[in-house]
């Protein structure tokens, strides 16, 4: 039996991680009280490992209340909640060690909090809150040689946990936006060695064939600058505006192709990468034997 936890984020929904629910037959939920809850699965989101369950029961106990992400700061206290080994419910404390964490290999999507405080097997999908008690995130991983706390935990930011429990909740699936390119955070060293003539923005390494970027012009070498008019300042932020945009959204995108400056508009495509959704009539996952527990976290 796989191990793992949950937080409910809204009137009657649930958020946990996918990987704790793949190759799962059956999922049992258990409040803090003790109760047993019963929960359907309504989707899977694998870009960012989030899972989303549904449960009609009336005395389900109101969310967590949601904190706001662009105040959260390096250095603040944070609480991880978690079933660490089947042990129950516990709570460990640390502080946010960095924001945005990326490029880990995680997840297609990453911005990781990462947290010192605890987080051990059978804590994920466990809540990260602040000492307000206000949710900040969704323990997902740690890096560590042991597969225990090493102090190195990474959890999924609040405002991108209820982005996919929106979206999965409202339509069963989660739409997110493509056009095509693929590039380089420009750096003081990259702009010397390529003598662009900007020391910010993203130098495009490839444009996909057929693609929004490609129809609208784009060119390997060029250097993207500003999107919808917000400066972009590394690959990370480009493609997380561009994602968030959702398809068939139109974008201006300002460059330089050498010493000349442009703008461009191009409208996104839908991202291949696209929600498991599953029947709600159950929590059927794959056809294995794998039965799921998870502690159920509510404020």
């Amino acid at each position: 039996m796989g191990l793992g936890a949950a937080v409910v984020v809204d009137r009657g929904l649930l958020v946990t991680n996918g990987h704790l629910l793949s190759g799962a037959d059956r999922i049992d939920a258990r409040l803090a009280d003790g109760r047993d809850l019963e929960v359907r699965l309504l989707g899977i989101d694998p870009a960012t490992d989030l899972a989303v369950l549904a449960s009609d029961d009336p005395d389900l106990p109101p969310p967590l209340i949601a904190a706001d992400p662009h105040q959260l700061a390096v250095g603040d206290l944070v609480l991880a909640i978690g079933n660490p080994f089947g042990m129950g419910q516990t709570v460990s404390l640390g502080v946010v060690s960095a924001i945005g964490r990326h490029h880990l290999g995680l997840t297609e999507i990453e911005r990781f909090i990462q947290t010192d405080a605890a987080i051990n097997p059978g804590s994920s999908g466990g809540a990260l809150i602040d000492t307000k008690g206000r949710l900040v995130g969704i323990n997902t991983a740690i890096l560590s040689e042991t597969g225990v706390s090493a102090g190195i935990g990474f959890a999924i930011p609040v405002d991108l946990v209820l982005e996919v429990v929106g979206q999965i909740a409202r339509t069963g699936q989660v739409e997110r936006g493509w056009i095509g390119i693929g590039g380089r955070s420009v750096t003081p060293a990259l702009a010397e060695r390529f003598g662009l003539r900007t020391a910010s923005g993203v130098l495009v390494s490839s444009v996909a064939e057929d693609s929004p970027a490609e129809r609208a012009g784009l060119r390997t070498g060029d250097v993207v600058t500003r999107i919808d008019g917000e400066v972009i300042s590394a690959s990370a932020m480009m493609r997380d505006l561009i994602i968030r945009s959702g398809p068939d959204k139109t974008l201006s995108l300002e460059l330089l192709r050498g010493s000349q400056r442009l703008e461009i508009q191009t409208t996104t495509a839908r991202r291949a990468t696209e929600t498991t959704a599953l029947p709600t009539t159950n929590a059927t996952v794959a056809p294995t034997s794998e039965r799921v527990r998870l502690d159920a976290m509510t404020d």
